[in-house]
Protein backbone atom coordinates (compact mmCIF):
# COMPACT_ATOMS: atom_id res chain seq x y z
CA UNK A 1 0.00 0.00 0.00
CA UNK A 2 0.94 3.63 -0.52
CA UNK A 3 -0.86 5.37 2.31
CA UNK A 4 -4.44 4.20 1.83
CA UNK A 5 -4.04 3.26 -1.84
CA UNK A 6 -3.91 -0.45 -2.67
CA UNK A 7 -1.11 -1.05 -5.16
CA UNK A 8 -1.57 -4.71 -6.18
CA UNK A 9 -4.61 -6.16 -7.91
CA UNK A 10 -4.89 -9.16 -5.55
CA UNK A 11 -3.90 -7.42 -2.31
CA UNK A 12 -7.44 -7.53 -0.84
CA UNK A 13 -8.09 -11.25 -0.17
CA UNK A 14 -10.91 -12.72 -2.22
CA UNK A 15 -11.13 -9.70 -4.54
CA UNK A 16 -9.50 -8.48 -7.72
CA UNK A 17 -9.17 -4.71 -7.96
CA UNK A 18 -8.49 -2.34 -10.83
CA UNK A 19 -7.95 1.41 -10.89
CA UNK A 20 -7.51 3.69 -7.88
CA UNK A 21 -8.78 1.69 -4.87
CA UNK A 22 -8.22 2.65 -1.23
CA UNK A 23 -8.38 0.50 1.90
CA UNK A 24 -10.06 2.70 4.50
CA UNK A 25 -10.02 2.18 8.27
CA UNK A 26 -12.98 3.28 10.39
CA UNK A 27 -12.37 6.77 11.75
CA UNK A 28 -10.13 7.80 8.85
CA UNK A 29 -10.21 11.59 8.39
CA UNK A 30 -10.22 13.32 5.03
CA UNK A 31 -10.10 17.05 5.61
CA UNK A 32 -13.06 17.88 7.83
CA UNK A 33 -14.80 14.61 6.95
CA UNK A 34 -14.70 11.58 9.25
CA UNK A 35 -15.23 8.30 7.39
CA UNK A 36 -17.43 5.74 9.15
CA UNK A 37 -17.46 1.99 8.41
CA UNK A 38 -20.74 0.20 9.23
CA UNK A 39 -19.48 -3.40 9.39
CA UNK A 40 -16.16 -4.25 11.02
CA UNK A 41 -13.16 -1.93 10.86
CA UNK A 42 -12.38 -1.55 7.15
CA UNK A 43 -13.98 -0.74 3.80
CA UNK A 44 -12.74 0.01 0.29
CA UNK A 45 -13.15 3.23 -1.63
CA UNK A 46 -13.43 3.23 -5.41
CA UNK A 47 -11.74 6.15 -7.15
CA UNK A 48 -12.16 7.23 -10.77
CA UNK A 49 -13.14 4.27 -12.98
CA UNK A 50 -12.10 1.82 -10.27
CA UNK A 51 -13.68 -1.59 -9.73
CA UNK A 52 -13.64 -4.62 -7.47
CA UNK A 53 -14.70 -8.08 -8.59
CA UNK A 54 -15.03 -11.55 -7.17
CA UNK A 55 -15.78 -14.94 -8.71
CA UNK A 56 -19.05 -16.49 -7.52
CA UNK A 57 -19.31 -20.28 -7.69
CA UNK A 58 -21.95 -22.95 -6.96
CA UNK A 59 -24.82 -21.01 -8.54
CA UNK A 60 -28.02 -22.72 -9.65
CA UNK A 61 -28.68 -22.02 -13.33
CA UNK A 62 -32.04 -20.33 -13.87
CA UNK A 63 -32.39 -19.22 -10.24
CA UNK A 64 -32.51 -15.62 -9.06
CA UNK A 65 -30.01 -14.18 -6.60
CA UNK A 66 -29.83 -10.90 -4.74
CA UNK A 67 -26.67 -8.92 -4.06
CA UNK A 68 -26.73 -6.74 -0.93
CA UNK A 69 -24.00 -4.22 -0.17
CA UNK A 70 -23.48 -1.06 1.85
CA UNK A 71 -22.21 2.13 0.22
CA UNK A 72 -21.51 5.70 1.29
CA UNK A 73 -21.06 8.83 -0.77
CA UNK A 74 -17.97 10.86 0.12
CA UNK A 75 -16.90 14.12 -1.54
CA UNK A 76 -18.23 13.58 -5.07
CA UNK A 77 -21.69 15.02 -5.70
CA UNK A 78 -23.17 12.81 -8.41
CA UNK A 79 -22.01 9.35 -7.49
CA UNK A 80 -23.34 6.10 -8.91
CA UNK A 81 -22.25 2.48 -8.96
CA UNK A 82 -22.40 0.02 -11.82
CA UNK A 83 -23.22 -3.56 -10.77
CA UNK A 84 -22.57 -6.41 -13.20
CA UNK A 85 -23.15 -10.14 -13.08
CA UNK A 86 -23.04 -11.03 -16.78
CA UNK A 87 -25.24 -10.79 -18.74
CA UNK A 88 -27.15 -8.58 -16.24
CA UNK A 89 -25.97 -5.11 -15.24
CA UNK A 90 -27.40 -2.01 -13.63
CA UNK A 91 -26.47 1.51 -12.54
CA UNK A 92 -27.45 2.53 -9.00
CA UNK A 93 -27.41 6.25 -8.09
CA UNK A 94 -26.26 6.78 -4.52
CA UNK A 95 -26.41 10.58 -4.21
CA UNK A 96 -29.79 10.49 -2.38
CA UNK A 97 -29.21 9.75 1.30
CA UNK A 98 -31.86 7.73 3.13
CA UNK A 99 -30.12 7.07 6.47
CA UNK A 100 -28.73 9.34 9.17
CA UNK A 101 -25.21 7.94 9.45
CA UNK A 102 -24.09 8.48 5.86
CA UNK A 103 -24.42 4.83 4.80
CA UNK A 104 -27.17 3.06 2.89
CA UNK A 105 -27.49 -0.60 1.97
CA UNK A 106 -28.63 -1.52 -1.54
CA UNK A 107 -30.03 -4.66 -3.14
CA UNK A 108 -29.72 -5.73 -6.76
CA UNK A 109 -30.85 -9.01 -8.33
CA UNK A 110 -29.65 -11.19 -11.20
CA UNK A 111 -30.59 -14.45 -12.88
CA UNK A 112 -27.84 -17.08 -12.98
CA UNK A 113 -27.01 -18.29 -16.48
CA UNK A 114 -24.08 -20.48 -15.40
CA UNK A 115 -22.81 -22.15 -12.26
CA UNK A 116 -19.92 -19.69 -11.98
CA UNK A 117 -19.69 -16.00 -12.79
CA UNK A 118 -18.14 -12.72 -11.65
CA UNK A 119 -19.64 -9.96 -9.53
CA UNK A 120 -18.24 -6.55 -10.48
CA UNK A 121 -18.83 -3.30 -8.57
CA UNK A 122 -17.56 -0.35 -10.60
CA UNK A 123 -17.39 3.39 -10.02
CA UNK A 124 -17.78 5.06 -13.45
CA UNK A 125 -17.18 8.55 -12.03
CA UNK A 126 -14.46 10.95 -13.16
CA UNK A 127 -13.57 13.43 -10.41
CA UNK A 128 -10.71 15.89 -10.32
CA UNK A 129 -9.74 14.57 -6.90
CA UNK A 130 -8.85 10.86 -7.14
CA UNK A 131 -9.53 10.52 -3.40
CA UNK A 132 -13.23 11.17 -4.02
CA UNK A 133 -15.43 8.18 -4.62
CA UNK A 134 -17.91 5.87 -2.86
CA UNK A 135 -17.04 3.60 0.03
CA UNK A 136 -18.09 -0.06 -0.31
CA UNK A 137 -18.58 -2.44 2.59
CA UNK A 138 -20.39 -5.63 3.63
CA UNK A 139 -21.21 -7.47 0.38
CA UNK A 140 -23.51 -10.52 0.50
CA UNK A 141 -25.32 -12.76 -2.01
CA UNK A 142 -28.55 -14.63 -1.28
CA UNK A 143 -30.51 -17.10 -3.40
CA UNK A 144 -34.11 -15.94 -3.73
CA UNK A 145 -37.03 -18.32 -3.33
CA UNK A 146 -40.24 -17.63 -5.25
CA UNK A 147 -43.32 -18.18 -3.08
CA UNK A 148 -46.46 -19.41 -4.82
CA UNK A 149 -49.93 -17.88 -4.94
CA UNK A 150 -52.64 -19.80 -3.07
CA UNK A 151 -56.41 -19.72 -2.62
CA UNK A 152 -55.77 -17.73 0.57
CA UNK A 153 -53.75 -15.11 -1.31
CA UNK A 154 -53.51 -14.63 -5.07
CA UNK A 155 -50.52 -12.32 -4.53
CA UNK A 156 -47.02 -13.75 -4.50
CA UNK A 157 -44.88 -12.80 -1.50
CA UNK A 158 -47.62 -10.53 -0.17
CA UNK A 159 -46.10 -10.61 3.32
CA UNK A 160 -42.64 -9.61 1.96
CA UNK A 161 -40.96 -12.38 3.94
CA UNK A 162 -38.80 -13.30 0.93
CA UNK A 163 -36.34 -10.63 -0.15
CA UNK A 164 -32.71 -9.49 -0.17
CA UNK A 165 -30.26 -10.21 2.61
CA UNK A 166 -30.33 -7.64 5.43
CA UNK A 167 -27.07 -7.20 7.31
CA UNK A 168 -27.22 -7.85 11.04
CA UNK A 169 -25.90 -4.40 11.96
CA UNK A 170 -27.72 -2.49 9.19
CA UNK A 171 -30.23 -0.55 11.27
CA UNK A 172 -31.23 1.37 8.13
CA UNK A 173 -32.77 -1.42 6.04
CA UNK A 174 -31.98 -2.25 2.42
CA UNK A 175 -32.97 -0.11 -0.58
CA UNK A 176 -34.65 -1.97 -3.45
CA UNK A 177 -34.05 -0.09 -6.73
CA UNK A 178 -36.64 0.68 -9.42
CA UNK A 179 -36.89 -1.58 -12.46
CA UNK A 180 -35.22 1.05 -14.66
CA UNK A 181 -32.02 0.13 -12.80
CA UNK A 182 -32.61 -3.59 -12.19
CA UNK A 183 -34.43 -5.99 -14.53
CA UNK A 184 -35.00 -8.49 -11.72
CA UNK A 185 -36.54 -7.17 -8.50
CA UNK A 186 -34.90 -8.45 -5.26
CA UNK A 187 -38.46 -8.68 -3.84
CA UNK A 188 -39.83 -11.80 -5.58
CA UNK A 189 -43.22 -11.22 -7.18
CA UNK A 190 -42.99 -7.42 -6.95
CA UNK A 191 -41.73 -4.56 -9.13
CA UNK A 192 -40.61 -1.07 -8.15
CA UNK A 193 -42.15 0.95 -10.97
CA UNK A 194 -40.91 4.40 -10.07
CA UNK A 195 -37.92 6.73 -10.14
CA UNK A 196 -36.84 6.10 -6.56
CA UNK A 197 -36.23 3.03 -4.43
CA UNK A 198 -38.37 1.48 -1.70
CA UNK A 199 -36.83 0.35 1.57
CA UNK A 200 -36.94 -3.26 2.78
CA UNK A 201 -37.04 -3.34 6.60
CA UNK A 202 -36.89 -6.05 9.27
CA UNK A 203 -38.39 -6.43 12.72
CA UNK A 204 -34.95 -6.48 14.35
CA UNK A 205 -34.58 -2.74 13.72
CA UNK A 206 -38.08 -1.48 12.80
CA UNK A 207 -41.70 -1.94 13.71
CA UNK A 208 -43.26 -4.41 11.25
CA UNK A 209 -47.05 -5.00 11.19
CA UNK A 210 -46.80 -8.76 10.67
CA UNK A 211 -43.97 -11.29 10.41
CA UNK A 212 -40.34 -10.34 10.04
CA UNK A 213 -40.23 -8.08 6.97
CA UNK A 214 -42.12 -5.17 5.38
CA UNK A 215 -41.64 -2.35 2.85
CA UNK A 216 -41.28 1.34 3.68
CA UNK A 217 -42.36 3.79 0.94
CA UNK A 218 -39.61 6.37 1.35
CA UNK A 219 -39.95 8.65 -1.68
CA UNK A 220 -43.57 9.77 -1.98
CA UNK A 221 -45.14 9.30 -5.40
CA UNK A 222 -41.70 8.50 -6.82
CA UNK A 223 -41.65 5.23 -4.87
CA UNK A 224 -44.33 2.88 -6.28
CA UNK A 225 -44.60 -0.83 -5.52
CA UNK A 226 -46.60 -3.03 -7.91
CA UNK A 227 -47.58 -6.61 -8.68
CA UNK A 228 -49.73 -8.09 -11.44
CA UNK A 229 -52.17 -10.74 -10.18
CA UNK A 230 -54.01 -13.41 -12.15
CA UNK A 231 -57.75 -12.72 -11.91
CA UNK A 232 -60.95 -13.57 -13.77
CA UNK A 233 -62.51 -10.67 -15.65
CA UNK A 234 -65.78 -9.60 -14.02
CA UNK A 235 -65.11 -11.40 -10.74
CA UNK A 236 -65.12 -9.45 -7.47
CA UNK A 237 -62.06 -9.49 -5.19
CA UNK A 238 -60.95 -7.99 -1.90
CA UNK A 239 -57.55 -6.30 -1.54
CA UNK A 240 -56.46 -6.08 2.10
CA UNK A 241 -53.23 -4.65 3.51
CA UNK A 242 -51.64 -3.01 6.56
CA UNK A 243 -50.43 0.60 6.70
CA UNK A 244 -48.26 1.80 9.57
CA UNK A 245 -44.98 3.39 10.56
CA UNK A 246 -41.63 1.77 11.14
CA UNK A 247 -40.97 3.24 14.62
CA UNK A 248 -38.11 5.27 13.17
CA UNK A 249 -39.21 8.81 14.14
CA UNK A 250 -41.14 9.23 10.90
CA UNK A 251 -44.02 11.37 12.18
CA UNK A 252 -47.02 13.19 10.77
CA UNK A 253 -50.04 12.64 8.56
CA UNK A 254 -49.36 9.83 6.11
CA UNK A 255 -51.50 8.63 3.21
CA UNK A 256 -50.96 5.44 1.22
CA UNK A 257 -52.72 5.25 -2.14
CA UNK A 258 -53.62 1.75 -3.30
CA UNK A 259 -54.81 0.72 -6.76
CA UNK A 260 -56.47 -2.55 -7.75
CA UNK A 261 -57.60 -2.92 -11.37
CA UNK A 262 -59.69 0.26 -11.92
CA UNK A 263 -60.42 0.92 -8.24
CA UNK A 264 -58.37 3.13 -5.94
CA UNK A 265 -58.34 4.08 -2.28
CA UNK A 266 -56.46 6.54 -0.07
CA UNK A 267 -55.63 5.26 3.41
CA UNK A 268 -54.68 7.94 5.98
CA UNK A 269 -52.47 7.08 8.92
CA UNK A 270 -51.46 9.48 11.69
CA UNK A 271 -47.96 8.49 12.73
CA UNK A 272 -46.28 9.29 16.03
CA UNK A 273 -43.10 7.62 14.80
CA UNK A 274 -43.30 4.91 17.47
CA UNK A 275 -44.84 2.01 15.57
CA UNK A 276 -48.40 0.86 14.99
CA UNK A 277 -50.57 0.10 11.97
CA UNK A 278 -54.07 0.00 10.54
CA UNK A 279 -55.71 -2.57 8.33
CA UNK A 280 -57.48 -1.47 5.13
CA UNK A 281 -59.77 -3.28 2.68
CA UNK A 282 -60.76 -2.47 -0.90
CA UNK A 283 -63.34 -4.32 -2.96
CA UNK A 284 -62.72 -4.31 -6.71
CA UNK A 285 -64.01 -5.97 -9.86
CA UNK A 286 -61.34 -7.34 -12.16
CA UNK A 287 -61.53 -5.67 -15.58
CA UNK A 288 -59.20 -8.23 -17.16
CA UNK A 289 -57.62 -11.60 -16.47
CA UNK A 290 -54.59 -9.82 -15.01
CA UNK A 291 -55.02 -7.03 -12.45
CA UNK A 292 -52.37 -4.55 -11.36
CA UNK A 293 -51.96 -3.90 -7.64
CA UNK A 294 -50.02 -0.73 -6.79
CA UNK A 295 -49.02 1.22 -3.67
CA UNK A 296 -47.32 4.58 -3.16
CA UNK A 297 -47.13 7.29 -0.53
CA UNK A 298 -49.01 10.51 -1.31
CA UNK A 299 -46.46 12.69 0.47
CA UNK A 300 -42.77 13.00 1.25
CA UNK A 301 -41.66 12.59 4.86
CA UNK A 302 -38.43 13.32 6.73
CA UNK A 303 -37.49 11.83 10.08
CA UNK A 304 -38.13 14.17 13.01
CA UNK A 305 -34.72 13.35 14.54
CA UNK A 306 -32.78 13.84 11.32
CA UNK A 307 -33.72 16.48 8.76
CA UNK A 308 -31.76 14.77 5.96
CA UNK A 309 -33.24 11.25 6.04
CA UNK A 310 -36.24 10.35 3.89
CA UNK A 311 -38.85 8.03 5.37
CA UNK A 312 -42.47 7.07 4.85
CA UNK A 313 -45.35 4.72 5.65
CA UNK A 314 -44.89 0.98 5.90
CA UNK A 315 -46.95 -1.49 3.83
CA UNK A 316 -47.24 -5.13 4.86
CA UNK A 317 -49.42 -8.27 4.78
CA UNK A 318 -50.96 -7.58 1.36
CA UNK A 319 -53.66 -10.04 0.30
CA UNK A 320 -55.97 -10.49 -2.68
CA UNK A 321 -58.80 -13.05 -2.41
CA UNK A 322 -62.10 -13.62 -4.15
CA UNK A 323 -65.11 -12.04 -2.47
CA UNK A 324 -66.68 -15.45 -1.74
CA UNK A 325 -63.45 -16.63 -0.11
CA UNK A 326 -63.27 -13.44 1.92
CA UNK A 327 -66.83 -13.91 3.15
CA UNK A 328 -68.07 -10.34 2.61
CA UNK A 329 -71.03 -8.92 0.71
CA UNK A 330 -72.13 -5.42 -0.25
CA UNK A 331 -70.59 -2.23 -1.52
CA UNK A 332 -66.93 -1.23 -1.81
CA UNK A 333 -65.57 -0.73 1.67
CA UNK A 334 -62.72 0.74 3.63
CA UNK A 335 -62.15 -0.39 7.18
CA UNK A 336 -59.44 0.44 9.72
CA UNK A 337 -58.22 -1.50 12.68
CA UNK A 338 -55.68 -0.07 15.17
Amino acid sequence: MNGTQVLKGDAVPGWQISGFVEYIEAGHKQGDMLLVVPEGSYAVRLGNDAAIKQTIASLTVGSFFSVSFSAARTCAQDEKLNITVAPDSGSLPIQTLYSSNGWDSYAWAFKATSTQTELIIHNPGQEEDPFCGPLIDAVAIKKLQLPLATDHNLLVNGDFEEGPYIFKNAAWGVLVPPNIEDDHCPLPGWMVESLKAVKYVDNAHFSVPRGGRAVELVAGRESALTQVVKTAAGKVYILSFSVGDASNSCEGSMVVEAFASRETIKVPYQSKGKGGFRRAYLRFTAAENRSRIMFFSSFYHIRSDDSSSLCGPVVDDVRVVGLRSFGMRGRSLLHYRD
